[in-house]
């Protein structure tokens, strides 16, 4: 059992490893450098698509439909580029410029009723991020199969706890603990906060996994992306902690 994200499963890199007897040029393999590299060029992305939404707020423009087509796309090119890693180089940038319609759409909106609260939210995100890269590069928390097991299972409570909680607000008067500002769903708020900095931890050691594996070149995209789904998480879990603190 592997990272959350769908595109750290145990055998992804491994069966995208690149044989050493066909390729030796380090220039046609996976590095750790190169996927950092990729990351911040889909972050780039990312904050260029949140701009667009942001910006329409801005002029008083209903932005829903780029969020919501933005949220939406976002998930179908996830859901592919799973499947086909080497479409990653191709996709990955794609996904960067929805998410980023997504996350400015619901960031001005946000911004709008609880002023300062996106840059709370970006510096929790960013700070959180730098804390878990830290502990894992000084080997202070080491990715473990007991520590990879339950951080997958608390995930996946996670995804079907959310899951059902929506589902069942068709059917019936249903309000899920974690909506409103009480005391339990600021809890619950902060667990999964928890939880999905954990996602980084497993998302660091795979990128690692892939390099040492000699993955081809274009799973740095594919491991840039992954690691994007994880940050975007994060972020998203943030501005929904943040905003139920405000309200209080």
């Amino acid at each position: 059992m592997n990272s959350k994200n769908p595109f750290f499963k145990s055998d992804t890199f491994s069966s995208n490893k690149v044989h050493d007897a066909v390729i030796m040029d380090m220039d046609q393999t996976m590095t750790v450098a190169g996927t950092i590299n990729k990351s911040f060029i889909l972050l780039l992305l990312l904050v260029l698509g949140a701009f667009g939404t942001w910006n329409m707020v801005s002029n008083a423009q209903n932005p829903m439909i780029f969020t919501i087509g933005g949220a939406i796309v976002g998930f179908i090119l996830v859901l592919i580029t799973s499947f086909k890693p080497h479409l990653s180089s191709y996709l990955s940038p794609a996904y960067a410029v929805c998410e980023g319609l997504f996350i400015g759409g619901i960031s001005a909106i946000l911004d709008q009723v609880y002023p300062g609260i996106v840059i709370q939210a970006v510096s929790c995100t960013f700070v959180t991020f730098l804390v878990c890269l830290g502990l894992y590069k000084f080997k202070i928390v080491q990715v473990t199969e007991r520590f990879r097991s339950i951080v997958i299972a608390a995930t996946a409570a996670i995804a079907i706890y959310y899951f059902f909680s929506w589902v069942l607000t068709f059917f019936i008067s249903f309000q899920p603990i974690h909506h409103g500002n009480s005391m339990a769903s600021i809890g619950i708020s902060l667990f999964v906060i928890v939880i999905a900095a954990l996602n980084l931890f497993l998302d660091f050691d795979q990128i690692e996994e892939g390099a040492a594996q000699r993955a081809p070149k274009y799973m740095e995209w594919y491991g840039a992306m992954g690691l994007m789904i994880t940050l975007v998480w994060l972020y998203v879990e943030f501005l929904r902690l943040l905003s139920k603190l405000s309200k209080r």
